[in-house]
């Protein structure tokens, strides 16, 4: 079973309403240690993400909270950059996280999954998603720290899942010949299979496991099923 969103996100989140003061932003982000909140309406509907990159408009938020030796992330510094010239020029005389916010906001929902979050995350260049219910009202968020962790499966969990993928009563002549070993994420296939496809099928399919970091195909076939296509 792929692991989706609801299984890795934070559903405590720190989030503002569209009206909150620049100063309760601004706090919020200091205080909580993040570097971005979803900002909702009155009916906790989300609609967009407010960072500290919004922020960098006003030249308040780099003096009073860090200081005239802060440098921002350099992602945040590019983003300020490019919206100089437009948003980044109305956003300096925002008073409002409505006002300040990136929007629409990219959000995943609870079945998601983590896959497919972590391919939004990486196509839009942020480090989080507000996650929303069928209605779009927040119910958590996921954050890439949050995708690491299905990674962190015990060895032997994964072992089980890996060999839950695979269709041995199917594919194998003589399944206890599969041997499926997992250090550190890692997962080494051996043993015999009937067909050269059978072998290529066990990898994939092992590959597909969340948590696996690798696979080592030691597989042997005893028919090769597979023609390569000539050079």
């Amino acid at each position: 079973m792929r692991t989706t969103v609801a299984d890795v996100m934070t559903t405590d989140v720190v989030a503002v309403n569209r009206n909150a003061s620049f100063h309760t932003v601004a706090e919020l982000l200091i205080s909580k240690a993040v570097s971005g909140m979803p900002v909702l309406d009155d009916d906790n509907h989300v609609l967009g993400v407010v960072s500290e990159a919004d922020l960098l408009a006003k030249e308040e938020f780099k003096e009073r909270y860090y200081g005239e030796a802060y440098r921002p992330p350099l992602r945040a510094r590019i983003r300020h950059t490019m919206g100089s010239e437009g948003t980044g020029s109305v956003k300096a005389l925002g008073e409002t996280a409505g006002e300040l916010m990136t929007a629409p906001a990219h959000v995943a929902t609870p079945d998601s999954p983590v896959v497919a979050a972590a391919r939004l995350m990486e196509r839009y260049g942020v480090k989080r998603l507000p996650v929303v219910d069928a209605d779009g009202e927040l119910v958590g968020i996921v954050s890439r720290r949050d995708l690491l962790k299905v990674f962190l499966r015990a060895d032997e969990e994964i072992r089980k899942l890996a060999i839950a993928k695979i269709p041995t009563s199917a594919m194998w002549t003589d399944p206890k010949g599969l041997d499926v070993k997992v250090a550190e994420g890692v997962v080494t296939l051996s043993g015999v299979v009937s067909r050269h496809f059978e072998a290529i099928a066990a990898v994939r399919m092992v590959e597909g496991v969340d948590g696996v970091v690798a696979v080592h195909d030691e597989l042997t076939w005893k028919h090769d099923d597979v023609i390569e296509a000539p050079m």
